[in-house]
Parts: C-alpha cells; sequence; structure tokens
C-alpha cells in the first residue's frame, strides 16, 4: 500500500467510497443525498490543506483530507477526516491514512489536532484514535442519527503536539 497525494484522476475511485459511507449513514454526518459534485467540493481541501489516497498498485483503497480545523485564532489546530472503501477495512488503511495525517500536521506546525464529529458507535474509528493518542475531550449526547441504533452520542476527540 502506498499513500500519495490525490489527483483528479482519482475521483472516479474516491467517490464510490464517499458515497457508500455517507449512504451507510453509520459514521459520518454528511447528507446521504450530495451529489457527485457536492462532494468534490467539501472532500477534495486547496492548499494549504491537503487530500490523499491510499492505493494498491492502481486500486484506491482509501482516502484521507486534512487541514485547518476553524480559521483565526483557532487556526493552530488541525483536523483531518478519513474514509476507507468496504472492502479494504481491517486491512491498516484507516491507520496509514491517520499516521500520515499525524505527521503532515505535526510538519506544518500546527498544535494539535481535533476530530468534531466521530460517531461513538464506530467503534474502530474510536479505537485507533485512542491508539493513534487521541482522547476523548466531550461527547454530544444523541446528536447522531445512527439508522440502526437510533441516537448515539458524538465525540469530540484531541491530541495535543
Amino acid at each position: 500500500m502506498l499513500l500519495r497525494e490525490f489527483v483528479d484522476q482519482d475521483w472516479s475511485q474516491v467517490w464510490p467510497i464517499i458515497e457508500g459511507v455517507i449512504g451507510a449513514q453509520e459514521t459520518f454526518t454528511y447528507d446521504p443525498a450530495m451529489t457527485a459534485e457536492q462532494s468534490y467540493g467539501m472532500w477534495v481541501e486547496v492548499a494549504p490543506g491537503r487530500t490523499v489516497v491510499a492505493v494498491d498498485g492502481e486500486r484506491v483503497l482509501g482516502t484521507a483530507k486534512m487541514g485547518t480545523n476553524r480559521p483565526g485564532p483557532g487556526a493552530h489546530v488541525s483536523t483531518a477526516s478519513f474514509m476507507v472503501a468496504a472492502d479494504a477495512r481491517g486491512r491498516g488503511v484507516g491507520t496509514a491514512l491517520c499516521r500520515d495525517a499525524l505527521t503532515w500536521a505535526r510538519e506544518q506546525g500546527y498544535a494539535g489536532m481535533q476530530f468534531n464529529a466521530v460517531a461513538e458507535s464506530n467503534r474502530s474509528a474510536v479505537e485507533l484514535y485512542r491508539r493513534e493518542g487521541f482522547a476523548v475531550v466531550g461527547t454530544v449526547p444523541g446528536a447522531f442519527r445512527h439508522p440502526a441504533l437510533g441516537r448515539v452520542g458524538l465525540h469530540v476527540m484531541y491530541q495535543e503536539f
């Protein structure tokens, strides 16, 4: 597996990953009715942000976007989001993407990384982030409407550098 910068030609493989993740409505707070065009504008970061893909040969296994969490007085904190193809989960793709984002954020001089909305029911992500040094700093009860579990909490997770 190789991680590299996203190029426009990757979109034909990235969009189905995003479409599947947001369509499942189990982990991301994105509108499941988003079009490919809307998703492109939301997912593909412009400098100083960054979007990457994890590839195995020509196949995109997952993708990440990273950048500044908030502008102005909050611009010293970064954020990132990760999506992995359903049939590539459990193979370390998410871990590799998370570690890459953390390395990038440190190299850019951010003071830390914050995840704003991690569904508490997304146990694999929560465990991954904890392994990589994040802590749950707060949970908004019932803020995420899971299709099978009903309303579950959304964690705010943070790691100081």
